[in-house]
C-alpha cells in the first residue's frame, strides 16, 4: 500500500496528515475551518485517496497559515507515498460540471512544481473562508507534491460551485495519474529514468511567505 504520514510543526500550525493512495476515499479531516474540511473531504472521496488531517493553527489571526500548510502536508504525504513513482500513469485530467459551472484540471507528476491558476471569484468569502486562499492551497499542494498543475474554471456564476468543481476535478485527475499501469508497473514513466526534477523551483506564486 502506498501510504505516508507527515507532521508539520511551526509557530503557526501543528498538523499531522496521513494518506493512503490505494484507499477507498475514507476521510477524517479536522482543520478548524469548515469550508476547507468540506473541500478536503471532496478531494478524498473523488480521488479514492484515504486522507486523515488533524490541524491546529493560528485561526485567531486568519485562515492563511492553516490553509497553506494543509496543502503542503497533503502534497508532501502523496509525494512520500509515491517514492520513485514507478508504474504510475503520471498524467491526469478531468472536466467536472457542477450545475451551471464547468471546471478543468490537468496535471503531471513531473517533479517540476508549477501552478497555472485561472479561477476568479465574485465573493470575498465562502462561509468564513477568504476565497483568495484557495489559490494558496493549490499552489502549496503543487509545490509540495512536485506536480505541474493547471486549474481553470471555464464558466460558472456560483462561487461555491466554482471552487468545489475545481477540487473535484483535481481529485479525479489524481485518481487517473496515480493509477498503476500494469504493463509498466516496475518502470518510471519518463525517458529520463527519473521524475525527480528540481524541487527548488516554486509553483507559480506558491512560495511559503
Amino acid at each position: 500500500m502506498r501510504k505516508a504520514t507527515v507532521e508539520r510543526r511551526t509557530k503557526e500550525t501543528q498538523i499531522t496528515t496521513t494518506v493512503n493512495i490505494d484507499g477507498t476515499g475514507v476521510y477524517k479531516v479536522n482543520t478548524g475551518i469548515g469550508f476547507l474540511d468540506h473541500m478536503m473531504e471532496q478531494l478524498s472521496r473523488h480521488s479514492l485517496i484515504d486522507i486523515t488531517v488533524k490541524a491546529t493553527g493560528d485561526l485567531h489571526i486568519d485562515y492563511h497559515h492553516t490553509t497553506e500548510d494543509v496543502g503542503i502536508t497533503i502534497g508532501q504525504a502523496i509525494a512520500q507515498a509515491l517514492g520513485e513513482k514507478k508504474g504510475i500513469e503520471r498524467y491526469g485530467h478531468s472536466y467536472v460540471p457542477m450545475d451551471e459551472t464547468l471546471s478543468r484540471v490537468a496535471l503531471d507528476f513531473s517533479g517540476r512544481p508549477y501552478l497555472v491558476w485561472k479561477v476568479n471569484f465574485t465573493r470575498d468569502k465562502l462561509g468564513e473562508m477568504d476565497t483568495e486562499l484557495f489559490k494558496e492551497w493549490f499552489a502549496a499542494f503543487a509545490q509540495a507534491a512536485g506536480i505541474t498543475l493547471h486549474v481553470e474554471n471555464i464558466y460558472g456564476t456560483n462561487n461555491h460551485h466554482i471552487v468545489e468543481s475545481c477540487y473535484k476535478a483535481l481529485a479525479r485527475s489524481l485518481k487517473v495519474a496515480l493509477a498503476i499501469d500494469p504493463r509498466k508497473k516496475n518502470e518510471i514513466p519518463s525517458t529520463k529514468g527519473t521524475l525527480g526534477g528540481s524541487m527548488k523551483k516554486a509553483a507559480k506564486k506558491g512560495k511559503k511567505k
